[in-house]
């Protein structure tokens, strides 16, 4: 009899153990989510907003790079496209999306 109540008593005890460690498992699997979205989605998010802020603000004259490595002068911007100037009458018509670098003198000197 006594045998049977030790068993029942260890059972009982390791029943609230397990419980104790599914908690502290969703703890740590919680924990290693915020920590991935603080040193990872949310400086990229950032650098989104700033790059997004940068194609809404261009104007003529600046001087850009492309994504694909082509410097030009912004001559003409329109609603989703930008007009650029990469030698004496040379012109291309890029997206904006395209835009990802400033090259004038005033974001030189920043």
């Amino acid at each position: 009899m006594n045998f049977i109540t030790l068993l029942q008593a260890q059972a009982a005890a390791g029943s609230q153990a397990a419980s104790g460690s599914q908690w502290s498992m969703w703890i740590m699997l919680i924990l290693i989510f915020v920590v991935m979205w603080f040193f990872m989605i949310r400086p990229q998010r950032k650098q989104q907003k700033e790059l997004q802020k940068f194609r809404e603000g261009l104007k003529k004259g600046d001087k850009v790079v492309t994504i694909g490595g082509i410097y030009g002068t912004v001559v003409e911007v329109k609603d989703k496209s930008l007009l650029l100037e990469v030698d004496s009458n040379v012109k291309i018509r890029v997206d904006k999306n395209s835009v990802v670098k400033d090259f004038s003198e005033a974001a030189q000197q920043q």
